[in-house]
């Protein structure tokens, strides 16, 4: 785990993610990067100076930010992007290399119905980053129980498990898999790849119309810390791809969320 990415938003309790992220980290030989997007568009003779004054305010917001954590003497690096927080995102991850993203499920509480609002739902859409989703509020412990959810036990990469193993290593988590047969679900599916079964203690197979029923079904029994799921259209979160948010009464877990994904470029 090497490089992490937080990036803000307009949430009033960023600096909870952001302690989150840096409580996090310190079990890691890991550097933190903490970004704020922003969006200048005016005439060309002034853009250079709006977009230089713009990203000193932005600057200094997220070094105010940081003075409000306990950096635990990690060195927090600033990052802003002017456009939009995808571009953004994928721009500073083939520059840097990033591991993980580190985020709350929402930028901000207008939608309290909501679990994943527009910029965090599309973030998990539109970038192949793994990321963690923090909901608001929580205080970071190690992880001692993961429950890993899938409708399909094939992988087309084995590097997509890999920070899965880095957090199963260091706090020696005791991980579930639960393998979720869907009705759309084919033979090939239930054979799960070697490098995945190798990280559970247990295999539990069950029959739900979603992935996320058959996590509610099993969720309260296994008590997980950690839920870690696929980024796939056909997965967890496949209503992302028909619009950008998820509601409450779609998805809602009271723990961090991993979601796993590997990059294509």
């Amino acid at each position: 785990m090497i490089k992490i990415l937080v990036p803000i938003g307009t949430s009033p309790h960023a600096d909870q993610t952001l302690q989150y992220a840096i409580d996090f980290a310190s079990h890691f030989t890991a550097e933190v990067y903490v970004m704020d997007v922003f969006s200048v568009s005016t005439t060309t003779g002034s853009l250079g100076r709006v977009e230089e004054k713009v990203a000193k305010s932005s600057k200094l917001h997220l070094k105010e930010l940081i003075s409000k954590v306990d950096t635990k003497d990690l060195d927090i690096k600033i990052a802003t992007y002017n456009g939009d927080i995808i571009d953004g995102l994928i721009g500073i991850d083939k520059e840097l290399g990033i591991d993980l993203l580190i985020m709350a499920p929402r930028s901000n509480d207008i939608r309290e119905e909501l679990y994943l609002g527009h910029t965090s739902g599309r973030i998990v859409k539109q970038t192949e980053i793994p990321a963690l989703v923090v909901p608001k509020g929580t205080t970071f412990k190690p992880f001692e129980k993961i429950l890993t959810a899938f409708g399909s036990g094939i992988l087309k990469k084995g590097s997509i498990l890999e920070p899965l193993i880095e957090i199963q290593r260091k706090f020696n988590s005791q991980m579930s898999l639960l393998l979720v047969k869907r009705p759309d679900y084919s033979e090939d599916d239930l054979q799960v790849d070697k490098a995945l079964r190798a990280l559970g203690q247990d295999l539990i197979i069950t029959e739900n119309a979603t992935t996320y029923l058959g996590v509610m079904e099993h969720f309260q029994r296994i008590d997980p810390d950690l839920l870690c799921v696929f980024r796939r259209k056909r997965g967890f979160f496949k209503k992302l791809w028909e619009k950008n948010t998820i509601s409450k009464s779609e998805f809602y877990v009271p723990v961090p969320v991993l979601v796993l994904s590997v990059k294509k470029y």
